[in-house]
């Protein structure tokens, strides 16, 4: 068995999110914290990994939170080695993400055991299983390739509950004679799990979606509506409101647009912040349909507090069409972000919710036409 190679944060001077982990070689990479040293196995070297979650492990947990330090923080797959397993310890399955690979080692603190890390893309446990990156053909590969039958004597793997989706455990059995044995949803009930002789209680199986947990989750929606969107945004309703005869007019762009960019930032905050706050307090299932009702509301509340006013009839059915799909289409947008969905439901409703975003588009689109003509005397 190789030893896996870590993707990692290099901390010097010039250095980069890039390279293999070579561990104890002077003037080459800077070797994680987190990694301790190495063990022999039976099948090669595994390394050993601590199970303490340093300052620097959350500094960039939060950094993964709120920006796209996400999209580079995975691990290379591999066996690990948390303590001092030996033939006789369990084997956990993870993910690539390190977040996910964190939580993990920290669940396993005081244990001797194994982990086995899959190639997710990076991808958390549960998202990958959905996206089929945590799953039977991946985990085989891996028990092939770490040597997995020379390392312990018994077979049997542990795999996240959350990851179910994507394995079919009868396949992983025929072909590679180790059975799959789904672990609790969290990993801070894997020591209750064993001492249960590895059976998972109902609560275990529970998964609990708490004010706090989707509050974390709310800047990974706000930051891409912000950064993606919202920019673009801008730019076509201050070329609307601006453009004149004559041509731009960045006056009258600033103090006619002002309003519609402020209901363009409230819309983004209902969707990605208010309906996941209150995602059990607003009515029906849907996440379009939940992200539609908090951006009415916004856009009502926004209109007793003065943040816009008109007399267009063009101009305020545009407000009140506009912006409550839009807060409905960044709200669809956390389906990815809980455990509260399915595949199916989120097809479905992204067949449903998608024609109407577009529809609405092109009305909207046609509603500022109507009032830039009138404005001019067109009409």
């Amino acid at each position: 068995m190789s030893t896996p190679q870590l993707k990692f944060i290099d901390k010097r001077p010039g250095g980069k999110e890039s390279g293999p982990f070579v561990p104890f070689v002077a003037g080459q990479q800077v070797r994680p914290a987190w990694v301790t040293g190495t063990i022999n196995t039976g099948s090669g070297v595994a390394y050993r990994v601590s199970t303490e979650i340093t300052r620097t492990d959350i500094i960039e947990h939060f950094r993964c939170r709120v920006s796209a330090f996400r999209d580079n923080y995975a691990v290379r797959p591999g066996l690990y080695a948390i303590g001092n397993p030996g033939s006789d310890s369990n084997v956990f399955v993870s993910a690539n993400y390190k977040l996910s690979f964190d939580h993990l080692r920290d669940g396993l603190r005081g244990l001797d055991a194994w982990i086995m890390v899959l190639d997710t893309k990076g991808i958390n446990v549960w998202c990958a299983a959905g996206k089929g990156t945590f799953g039977t053909d991946e985990l085989i590969k891996q028990i092939n390739a770490v040597k997995l039958d020379k390392v312990v004597n018994h077979r049997r793997i542990i795999v996240p509950q959350l990851g179910a989706p994507g394995v079919r455990g009868y396949k992983v059995r025929q072909t590679t004679g180790f059975r799959v044995c789904y672990g609790p949803v969290y990993a801070r009930d894997i020591r209750k799990f064993m001492d249960a002789g590895y059976k998972a209680t109902k609560e275990m199986r529970i998964v609990r979606f708490p004010l706090i947990e989707r509050l974390i989750l709310t800047p990974m929606e706000i930051n891409p509506a912000l950064k993606k969107y919202y920019p673009w945004y801008v730019l076509i309703v201050l070329g609307i409101f601006g453009f004149q005869p004559a041509g731009i007019i960045f006056r009258d762009a600033w103090s006619h647009g002002l309003p519609f960019l402020i209901l363009g930032l409230i819309s983004i905050l209902s969707g990605a912040f208010i309906t996941p706050l209150l995602l059990p307090v607003v009515p029906f299932r849907s996440f379009a349909v939940k992200g539609w009702i908090a951006g009415m509301a916004a856009v009502v509340v926004a209109a007793q507090f003065s943040l816009f006013s008109t007399s267009s009839f063009p101009l305020l059915f545009f407000t009140y069409l506009f912006f409550p799909l839009a807060s409905s289409y960044v709200a669809l947008q956390f389906t990815g972000s809980t455990t509260f969905t399915g595949m199916s439901g989120v097809k479905k409703e992204l067949r449903i919710s998608i024609p109407i975003y577009i529809g609405a588009a092109g009305v909207s689109l046609m509603l500022l036409v109507v009032y830039k003509l009138g404005q001019w005397g067109v009409l």
